[in-house]
């Protein structure tokens, strides 16, 4: 299995500055470190560095008054910048009076917000880093993908490796990114949160009953939500509402977990087969996380929504404005009852394309349906045919 280089693409005119957010073991450090290999670099997990700067963030400027020039050429990186808000302060006036170009790296910017932190007036670009895609993978395994997940250690590790690292990634994860980070006081609602947030995964969320089961209101559940949303954590997925229809379902969102290794620790899936219900839901997430990354890695920028009726009939992902609708199949043979959910989408809003993406073997079409194996469709999407 060679991992090849990141698609992620980060280039700076002279002088510009980007935050670069990503969950915890993304990447972020690797790639800042074969990316700009001359730059200056501060970690704030060094503690004795990260309690310096704390106590004294001009100490920033000083250091950087005692660097060669040369080396302040290449943008200066801060790794972890969410510990110390307040150094963001220090980072303006050296962009404003300096000149200088930095790289402000980190897990999340919640802290930083709601600390009312300085996030520079739109003088920093924001970038992110996620999960490995299949453009990065090559051949990849799809088993293995949907049991180890695509964060990059976790993708290469050996099975029972694997095992103990997702274990101990949910764990610790949510103790340093949660709960150390101050976003939350409640520990034992936010934990039966987490697990009920986990098996309702993909599906519809009810927030009156996570709540009933996290013993806590509705309101407090969908700040959780917004949590793991700016923690990078998940994703909220809307409902497609172009047009007001009383037969579709407008209001309740779907979640998705960041990363389908997690989600599948969460709930103790392990699959050994590529078929069943748990597969199917474990290869739906795997899709969904291709399509954010492609939106995110390209600049596209596009809207991904669901569409389900009230009688039941969903596309999994709509793109654009109704441009495209996804729907996604753990099967190796899609038959004409599959489409029906398909047909009425196009029945109403005329997408240009349409796909059904699955485990057969070769792409076929059924009228303007696109049946399409999902190695295919990944090269497809990154080849920028689907949207």
């Amino acid at each position: 299995m060679t991992i090849l280089s990141r698609v992620l693409s980060l280039s700076l005119p002279r002088r510009q500055s980007a935050f670069l957010w990503g969950a915890r073991k993304t990447g972020k450090s690797t790639y800042l470190k074969q990316r700009f290999p001359e730059s200056v670099v501060f970690d704030l997990l060094d503690t004795d560095l990260f309690l310096s700067l704390s106590k004294t963030p001009s100490l920033l400027a000083e250091r950087l008054a005692a660097t060669d020039e040369k080396r302040l050429r290449s943008p200066i990186i801060l790794d972890e910048v969410q510990k110390i808000p307040q150094l963001l302060d220090e980072v303006h006036r050296l962009i404003e009076n300096r000149g200088l170009s930095f790289i402000l790296c980190g897990s999340s910017a919640r802290k930083l917000k709601r600390g009312h932190a300085n996030l520079l007036g739109g003088r920093a670009w924001r970038y992110e880093m996620l999960p490995l895609v299949s453009a990065e993978v090559k051949e990849m395994n799809l088993l293995r993908a949907l049991n180890h997940g695509l964060i990059p250690v976790h993708y290469l590790q050996s099975d029972p490796d694997c095992a103990k690292s997702l274990k101990a990634y949910v764990r610790d994860y949510l103790k340093e990114e949660v709960f150390d980070e101050g976003l939350t006081r409640n520990l034992p609602a936010f934990s039966r949160f987490f697990d009920a947030a986990a098996y309702s995964h993909g599906e519809l969320v009810n927030f009156t009953n996570v709540a009933r089961d996290c013993g806590v209101d509705s309101k407090t559940v969908k700040e959780y939500y917004q949590i793991l949303s700016d923690t990078l954590l998940g994703t909220l997925l809307e409902p497609f509402k172009k047009r007001q229809n009383r037969q579709v379902i407008g209001k309740a969102p779907k979640f998705y977990l960041f990363d389908v290794g997690v989600a599948g620790e969460l709930v103790k899936r392990r699959l050994l087969d590529e078929k069943g219900e748990a597969f199917g839901r474990a290869f739906e997430h795997l899709v969904f996380m291709e399509l954010t990354a492609y939106r995110s890695y390209s600049g596209k920028d596009f809207p991904i929504h669901f569409w389900r009726t009230k009688s039941g009939l969903e596309v999994d992902f709509v793109l654009g404005d109704g441009e495209t609708a996804v729907e996604v199949k753990g099967t190796s043979r899609v038959d004409g009852a599959d489409l029906k959910a398909l047909h009425a989408f196009k029945d109403e809003y005329s997408p240009r394309k349409t796909f059904v993406v699955c485990n057969e073997r070769a792409p076929r079409d059924m009228g303007n349906i696109h049946i399409v194996p999902w190695r295919d469709f990944f090269a497809a999407l990154w080849g920028g045919n689907v949207i």
